[in-house]
């Protein structure tokens, strides 16, 4: 597995843990390093993208939050699966926040996948259509 695709999942991971256990993220990040260390966990750049990841989509939460709401219809994020909506958040976070240059395709089709490895039967369509409105109302590169 790619190292960012690897450290997309261990985002998920982490956000999911705050989401749901309401950790404060630096416990969360930290309980997250000191278990299981594989060779992915202990790979300096898998790890230091993966803190960017989860620390950039918390910091950007607000605003995120809000245009995935405004873009699903139909949807408020807190009724979301804790699944789908952190994986629509760093996404989100990827496509719209991201310091460096991100193809809007690879933030969606990383999500879409994420979606169909960790989600519900329908997750992964659900993310695709949120994800596609995104990058067609607030991102410049769609």
């Amino acid at each position: 597995m790619r190292k960012r695709t690897r450290s997309r999942e261990f985002a998920l991971q982490v956000l999911y843990e705050i989401d749901i256990a309401h950790h404060e993220p630096g416990e969360a990040l930290e309980d997250f390093w000191g278990v299981d260390a594989d060779a992915d966990r202990q790979d300096a750049g898998v790890r230091e993208y993966t803190e960017r990841l989860v620390r950039g989509t918390l910091a950007n939460l607000p605003h995120i939050d809000a245009v995935i709401e405004k873009l699903a219809e139909h949807w408020e994020i807190k009724r979301m699966a804790y699944v789908d909506r952190n994986i629509l958040r760093l996404a989100a976070f990827e496509m719209m926040h991201l310091d460096e240059p991100m193809p809007v395709k690879v933030a969606i089709n990383e999500a879409v996948e994420l979606a169909k490895r960790y989600g519900e039967a329908d997750s992964s369509k659900f993310v695709n259509g949120i994800l596609d409105r995104i990058a067609k109302t607030e991102c410049k590169k769609a």
